[in-house]
């Protein structure tokens, strides 16, 4: 589990002026293992008999999706903006990955004509856990999420839905596209850990629910130095 220490509140917004880019790519070496898929025990009308595995999503040229990048340590920079949305959408979570940053208007959303129950794990702690039994329902958890670290998300109601939420203490982070690829504008010039975050992919077995469990999250940091108005670029192999 990644630890995050420094409170959501702490960063400070301002105007970044000469502000750099940070690119890159998370690439898989080796031979990826091959998923099972997840069988679904209820619902099936609506949800089906099975879903594929989301833990490793490997394209063409290598490229990890759903690889969260970060830059550590900033704690003044640009603004916060987005609108993140988790939905419910055919029974998966979309989507699989999210990060959420200061400023960030976070909602949960059910788009399927089923119940489902959204709960999110801080560690072992709930940071929510919604009842969502009406289809286009939509519940905001903003103000739960002040804290920074890896909200692992459950479907109380599906024991196949799972999906990863990382809280980080500033807007400086991105995850990962089809191509494994990933943009963070606007930096601060300077020198910064950069961290890749995976969240386990190597199939352990099943927990009581029968859902399915993978080897623990990958992380890898790198120290790089963003120059004013320049673009610094970083790759990272996952393995």
């Amino acid at each position: 589990m990644l630890a995050l220490a420094a409170p959501v509140g702490a960063y400070e917004a301002i105007t970044v002026k000469d502000g750099g880019t940070v690119t890159g790519v998370v690439r898989f070496v080796g031979t990826p293992p091959t998923l099972s898929p997840i069988p679904v025990n209820k619902n099936r009308d609506v949800c089906g008999d099975q879903k594929p595995s989301e833990a490793l999503l490997v394209g063409p040229d290598r490229g990890v999706r759903d690889t969260v990048v970060m830059i550590e340590g900033v704690t003044r920079g640009k603004k916060g903006t987005g609108d993140v949305i988790v939905d419910n959408r055919n029974c998966v979570f979309v989507g699989h990955v999210t990060a959420v940053v200061p400023g960030d208007r976070v909602r949960v959303r059910n788009l399927d004509p089923i119940l489902h129950n959204t709960h999110g794990y801080l560690g072992q702690p709930t940071v929510f856990n919604l009842a969502l039994p009406n289809k286009d329902q939509m519940i905001d958890i903003t103000k739960r999420l002040g804290k920074p670290g890896v909200v692992r998300v459950l479907c109380d109601a599906h024991p196949h839905m799972f999906a990863w939420m990382l809280v980080h203490d500033s807007p400086y982070v991105a995850v990962t596209d089809a191509a494994g690829a990933f943009r963070i504008g606007d930096v601060p010039p300077g020198t910064y850990k950069v961290t890749m975050w995976h969240a386990g992919f190597r199939p352990k077995g099943n927990d009581k629910d029968g859902r399915p469990l993978y080897d623990e999250p990958r992380t890898v940091t790198k120290e790089l130095t963003i120059a004013p108005k320049a673009t610094a670029t970083v790759e990272y192999e996952l393995r």
